[in-house]
């Protein structure tokens, strides 16, 4: 069974950028041995990827922090994490859960069994959005979130996350 890591969000905005949180700071060391212990090319990170005209979006009305967008120091992968990231494939997504992420794993799981394991920012928002997703495409395939390498915008909202997604039979380690 061919094991692979999906990394969310790991961007600066979110860890000490515009929504950045203490809790995002101290996962990134984290996740980056996370990141060692798998081959580059079972690898996919995802990047949050808005644009000048956030605030009229829709996300831009609920949530009026401009974050994430594309080309700004916020958007790009936390320096550290991008190098962990050499030779992985990157997704920018315009949301919380990344279809062309769904896509792809669902092409890779036609051609062999698939194991996948999820980290990354926000526990309550992205990561849990992507593990659904992934669940739904994927109901066969084992899906594992180690919650010592997410964090969510507050740690009781990681708590409350980590409760839903184990309530949809995705294991939940270190948490």
């Amino acid at each position: 069974m061919r094991k692979i890591l999906v990394v969310v969000d790991m961007q600066n905005d979110f860890i000490d950028g515009s929504l950045g949180t203490a809790e995002a700071i101290a996962i990134v060391p984290k996740v980056v041995e996370k990141m060692k212990e798998y081959d580059p090319w079972n690898i996919y990170l995802t990047r949050d990827t808005h644009y000048e005209n956030y605030p009229e979006t829709q996300e831009g009305r609920n949530l009026p922090v401009e974050h994430c967008i594309r080309d700004t120091y916020g958007w790009q992968l936390r320096a550290e994490v991008a190098e962990a990231a050499k030779g992985a494939a990157i997704i920018d997504k315009p949301t919380f859960g990344s279809v062309e992420l769904a896509s792809k794993l669902m092409v890779e799981r036609a051609q062999e069994a698939l194991e996948i394991e999820i980290v990354g920012l926000c526990t309550d928002i992205c990561v849990v959005s992507n593990a659904l997703m992934l669940k739904a495409a994927l109901p066969e395939a084992p899906i594992t979130v180690d919650a010592a390498c997410c964090a969510g915008v507050t740690p009781e909202k990681h708590a409350a996350a980590l409760e839903t997604m184990r309530s949809c039979q995705i294991d939940v380690v270190n948490g």
